[in-house]
């Protein structure tokens, strides 16, 4: 039974005693037939008109209520209820329900501000996004997903990833480089991809960063620090030569004497000088180009940091010994970085006091190997990056030591730092590698 009717019935049960009652005294007494049917009709009526107007009052509201509530279902966070009362059962659930539709109103208002400050910001940066479903539909794009495939929002959405060619984005390891043809071509990228959920489901969200245009970016950097260098190291030879053999042309065009012979000969000296330097900085510049392919091997620790700081001899070389452990990696490499590290050392140790030390050492920590040279020398201008190649503050330095060293560190897999010491004066070089697996050589 429905509920109105259920109220109707209710009302109508609470007052038919008392009809029955009254009808009885009606039709049993000393009255004419008419006063009998108006008495009867001034009975009934208010009853039955009493017991439908409980019905609407009851149902009224609970009709009220529903509508507001379908409002909100409908997210339609306007409407309110007007006449409730803090003494009243009906009136609080009415208090409640209007502050649940202000609570949600608020939410409504916060969501879509929060929605539109992650579109702007999705839409200024410079990395591709995909959001799609179980069955790999791309449900969402940013404008940097719409200008890497060259398509509008409308035409991306709803289609397969294998038909906008982000197939092999679904799957595989992460982060990751990938190659994709597009419209603009074939180029690469890096995929990193992760998870959100919506309605209780899990969906894959891929993001793709251009390499190919930071990498040209990066590659012109390099290239003019590189034409730097080579104009500033070529000027420095070719300047004093061309200076000396204009002056030995005018010397032996003006000496009739034949006086001029040790002024060809010290020229002579000078350019022989100059040249040389040329030809060991072309031969650094080869050296740091052609590192070949790390060959892996068990290498021990203690027995290769002795080995090589024993080779020093101008500085005292101290070694704090850390466990007793093998690590894979080219031992040859391992060597040429660890001398160029400790040569390092031991001259910035002298450059500070003619007895200066340094010291070596190693310990594990958090799965990655780390082996550290300190110096106590005057330290390094932290302005400057110590490892950009053929920078160097020593007169005689080359500057491809620590250059070189990275490269060594990072075929292995790991990387090297140089920063203060941090405890006292003087500089820390910091080599950390990976020691739970063999590492992976990429060019």
């Amino acid at each position: 039974m429905r509920f109105e009717r259920q109220i109707l019935v209710r009302a109508l049960a609470s007052g038919l005693l008392a009809v029955v009652v009254a009808l009885w005294f009606i039709w049993a007494g000393d009255f004419s037939v008419q006063t009998r049917i108006t008495l009867t009709g001034l009975v009934v009526l208010p009853w039955v008109g009493f017991a439908f107007a409980l019905r609407s009052r009851v149902a009224f509201p609970l009709r009220t209520l529903s509508n507001l509530l379908e409002a909100l279902r409908e997210k339609d966070f306007s409407l309110r209820l007007r006449g409730a009362r803090r003494d009243d059962a009906l009136g609080e659930l009415v208090l409640e329900v209007n502050a649940l539709a202000r609570s949600l109103q608020e939410q409504r208002f916060g969501a879509v501000e929060t929605t539109a400050l992650l579109r702007k910001t999705l839409a200024q940066i410079d990395v591709a996004m995909f959001g799609c479903d179980q069955e790999g539909r791309v449900c969402l794009v940013n404008d940097s997903g719409q200008q890497m495939l060259g398509k509008s929002e409308q035409d991306i959405l709803g289609r397969s990833a294998g038909e906008l060619g982000l197939a092999g984005c679904l799957d595989g390891a992460t982060p990751r480089v990938v190659e994709l043809a597009l419209p603009s071509g074939v180029r690469r990228w890096e995929l990193r991809r992760t998870t959100y959920r919506e309605k209780g489901l899990s969906h894959p969200l891929i993001f793709l960063s251009d390499l190919t245009r930071t990498l040209h970016q990066e590659e012109r950097l390099a290239w003019k620090r590189l034409i730097q260098i080579l104009r500033h190291e070529i000027n420095n030879s070719l300047t004093p030569i061309q200076s000396v053999a204009q002056t030995l042309r005018a010397r032996v065009a003006d000496d009739g004497s034949g006086q001029w012979q040790e002024d060809v000969r010290e020229g002579l000296e000078i350019i022989a000088s100059r040249s040389e330097e040329l030809s060991r900085f072309i031969a650094s510049y080869s050296r740091l180009t052609r590192l070949p392919d790390p060959v892996f091997a068990t290498v021990n620790v203690p027995a290769w940091v002795q080995h090589v700081t024993s080779l020093e001899k101008r500085v005292s070389v101290s070694v704090r010994s850390g466990p007793d452990m093998d690590i894979e990696a080219d031992r040859g490499q391992l060597d040429q970085l660890l001398i160029n590290l400790v040569a390092n050392a031991a001259e910035a140790s002298l450059e500070a006091k003619p007895n200066g030390s340094v010291e070596v050492g190693w310990h594990v920590e958090e799965g990655l190997f780390y082996l550290w040279v300190d110096d106590d020398g005057p330290g390094f201008d932290s302005a400057r990056d110590p490892f950009v190649p053929f920078y160097t503050t020593k007169p005689t330095g080359s500057g491809i030591g620590l250059a070189l060293g990275r490269q060594i560190a990072e075929v292995h897999g790991g990387y090297l730092t140089l920063e203060p010491h941090p405890d006292r004066l003087g500089s820390r070089a910091c080599l950390r590698l990976p020691i739970q697996q063999t590492p992976t050589w990429t060019p």
